[in-house]
């Protein structure tokens, strides 16, 4: 694997911590700015709402310039946003940190998408993009634990101060070890909109959705779970997580290996698999051995969802990729905004700590019924001869005899 791919790691890394420490730090930025828990919970769901909103807004201006550029600008986005977080001197200066550094988020990881597929062979493709994402993987087993407990004892400002020097080191790599890769001649603006009426495009974007849903329609709630039905201390969720993020460390990584092989089938198996663990962890749930296996099992099956699900969004619209492949990157965040609500309605609806957890089944289910039919519209094509790519429909030559 090219050198460059750590560059685009570091950078990963640093936003998957950004993104997910400062669940761990409400309470500390709650008091330091005198506000509600809830009110706080905003620069969750501003960081969300940004990543949704700003994947395609910030690919777009993109356009016209060469994927290196444009992943330095988006990392030093990232880098002004979170010191601006750090420095914050109000609650509101810190929310417009927040939405700033979640701006770069999703065109990172599609624009860094398209770069890694593009620096190995055709048949390395998703192991390189899960390279990538192990730096994201890696954020929750290490960035978040670690950056929670520095803030909790030397002040959240120190944490994302740490999270800016993380940006300006991938920064630095990605001026120095990604190559300049020329821009792709012909393609637009309209060319990566149109990978949009592409039937096959728009399922891989649902199946994110879906998929990754599952998942977070259980982790979103796992600290009430663990702490009222299987009965672990407070401290303990934060070494639940770890396990978590373990899992997704090596699901992302087994993702990465078999689906250059074996795509399809590995989403048959991942998503399958995913169903019936979530359906399984409203039992296991009440057995701390058990619940803290089923939690990295999710973590496993659900992160191995995300190098095949990337690259169906790369392969189905390979003739403009870039748009599509942030896009999919926003799906990511809206199936988490989408099963925490849900898993929210169930629990206040008097169901139980344990209840999201068949949301989250039912979710990753619709998914593997998404994968069959998009398998199923796939093998259609290919008997009729016609080939589907954004706008463009083409038969295949039919051979003239003489």
């Amino acid at each position: 694997m090219p050198l460059a791919l750590l560059a685009l790691a570091i950078g990963a890394f640093g936003i998957g911590t950004t993104e997910f420490v400062i669940m761990g730090l409400l309470p500390e930025v709650a008091s330091d700015f005198g506000v509600s828990i809830p009110m706080a919970g905003y620069l969750v769901t501003g960081y969300a709402l940004g990543v949704m909103f700003g994947a395609p807004l910030m690919t777009v201006l993109g356009t016209r310039m060469s994927r290196k550029r444009m992943l330095m600008l988006l990392m030093g986005l990232f880098i002004a946003g979170n010191l601006l977080s750090a420095l914050a001197p109000a609650f509101g200066v810190m929310l417009i940190g927040r939405v700033i550094a979640s701006l770069a988020h999703g065109a990172f990881f599609g624009i860094g998408s398209v770069v890694a597929a593009d620096l190995v062979a055709p048949d390395k493709k998703a192991g390189a993009i899960a390279m990538m994402f192990t730096g994201l993987t890696v954020a929750n087993v290490v960035g978040v634990p670690l950056g929670t407990l520095v803030g909790q004892s030397a002040g959240w400002r120190v944490t994302f101060g740490i999270v800016v020097a993380l940006g300006v080191i991938g920064l630095a790599g990605i001026a120095r070890l990604v190559p300049d890769l020329p821009r792709t001649e012909g393609v637009h603006l309209r060319h990566e909109l149109a990978a949009f009426k592409n039937v096959q495009v728009l399922l891989a974007m649902a199946m994110t959705v879906l998929g990754f849903g599952g998942v977070f329609a259980a982790i979103t709630y796992i600290a009430p779970m663990m702490t009222h039905v299987a009965g672990f201390a407070d401290g303990s969720v934060t070494w639940l997580l770890v396990l978590f993020g373990l899992g997704m460390v090596g699901g992302n990584l087994v993702g990465g290996a078999y689906a250059d092989r074996a795509l399809m089938p590995l989403l048959y198996v991942s998503l399958g698999a995913l169903a019936l663990v979530l359906a399984l962890f409203t039992l296991t749930a009440h057995n701390k051995f058990a619940a803290a296996v089923t939690i990295a099992l999710v973590g496993a099956l659900g992160f191995a969802t995300v190098p095949p699900l990337q690259k169906r969004v790369l392969d189905q619209a390979h003739g403009a990729p870039t748009l599509a492949s942030a896009v999919n990157i926003g799906a990511f965040n809206l199936g988490n905004a989408l099963s925490a609500w849900l898993g929210g309605l169930v629990i206040a609806a008097g169901l139980g700590y344990t209840a999201p957890n068949w949301v989250g089944a039912v979710l990753a289910a619709a998914a593997l019924v998404l994968a069959f039919v998009s398998a199923g519209l796939e093998r259609r094509e290919q008997a009729t001869g016609t080939v589907i790519t954004g706008s463009l429909s083409a038969d295949r030559p039919t051979p003239v005899h003489h």
